[in-house]
């Protein structure tokens, strides 16, 4: 079991609730092994929202997750606005998103935490200058 903090990104979130996503089983698994509450941002939120819009109770599936204390929503923006624009400046030329950005600087916050993500990009953004984040990825 990882008892590790883990920050959960927008592609397991969306995984493991759409049981037709080709990461479905992996997601499933892999929250089956992780001590839970899970951390996240709005961001992360937002777009899982966003993805999971067509699907029957998919925005309703993500706030339900939230509602029951599986998914924390630990990231504050208004605190963290000048850190997290220096990593979207940091890392433009290889298009980052304003959620990954977000889960960047949660990781420089959590020091013993892992990025629970399907984007590869987790593999070259490095927290504090220069450190590898640990991810749980396939």
């Amino acid at each position: 079991m990882i008892r590790e903090k883990v920050i959960i990104d927008t592609g397991p979130l969306v995984a493991f609730l759409n049981r037709r996503d080709t990461y479905h089983e992996w997601a499933v698994y892999q929250l089956s092994n992780i001590a839970f509450p899970v951390y996240t941002g709005e961001a992360v939120i937002s777009e899982a929202s966003f993805l999971l819009r067509k699907f029957h109770k998919g925005v309703e599936s993500v706030l339900e997750l939230i509602e029951r204390g599986l998914i924390k929503i630990s990231f504050n923006m208004d605190s963290e606005i000048d850190s997290v624009r220096k990593l979207i400046t940091r890392y433009e030329n290889i298009s980052i998103s304003f959620a990954d950005a977000c889960i960047i600087r949660m990781s420089e916050q959590n020091k013993n935490s892992k990025v629970f993500t399907l984007d590869s990009n987790f593999k070259i953004y490095k927290k504090n200058r220069g450190n590898v984040i640990p991810v749980i990825m396939p």
